[in-house]
């Protein structure tokens, strides 16, 4: 099983974050930021990533250390669950519509940590969480499991719709991404390794 278990403890921040690649989409999130817990739990039924989170912070200072921490220890944790990351597809895509939102998500598990990101520039509250934490969080996980995505909103007027299709669009996408190719043999790059 690629599994992982990261803990990051800081001034800001306690997190302890437990993956399993090859689950079912089951979890167990624990956060004091209602609308990341929602995100999680909606990435881990997406991506059939099975998913534990046990976090804490300075949310009364602001969400952003707490967001921003626990992208990076999924990204830290992805990665070392990935491993060699022998006989994976490699790469994932998916467009996923959220009522009147639409988002587009495009991943490769390459070894070079690129985010490219657009979530129409809309700014606001989602009850108390900032619209635009969303891109600190998938900039966590992207440098620190050192992938390239792409992530873009393509429609939508509801922030807790575009936050959520983002969100779907990205695990989907990662589920393709991860799964194992039973015609691969090895690493799926000419280089002979991906890192």
């Amino acid at each position: 099983m690629r599994k992982a278990t990261v803990k990051r403890e800081t001034k800001e921040t306690q997190i302890e974050l437990t993956i399993n690649l090859d689950g079912k989409g089951k979890y167990s999130v624990d956060t004091p930021v209602g609308f990341l817990t929602h995100m999680l739990e909606t990435f881990s039924k997406h991506s059939l990533i099975d998913l534990e989170v046990l976090a804490s912070g300075d949310v009364h200072v602001s969400h952003h250390h707490t967001v921003e921490d626990v992208g990076i220890v999924l990204g830290t944790a992805l990665r070392e669950a990935l491993g060699d990351k022998k006989g994976i597809r490699r790469f994932g895509h998916a467009i996923v519509p959220m009522d009147e939102a639409l988002a587009m998500c495009a991943i490769d598990l390459s070894g070079r940590p690129l985010l490219f990101y657009d979530d129409l520039g809309y700014r606001g509250k989602i009850t108390q969480f900032d619209y635009e934490l969303m891109e600190e969080f998938f900039k966590g996980i992207t440098l620190s499991a050192g992938i390239t995505v792409h992530l873009k909103a393509m429609a939508g007027r509801n922030l807790h719709h575009i936050a959520e299709a983002l969100t779907k669009a990205f695990a989907v996408a990662l589920r393709q991404a991860v799964e194992i190719d039973p015609r691969r043999e090895g690493s799926p790059s000419t280089k002979g390794t991906l890192d």
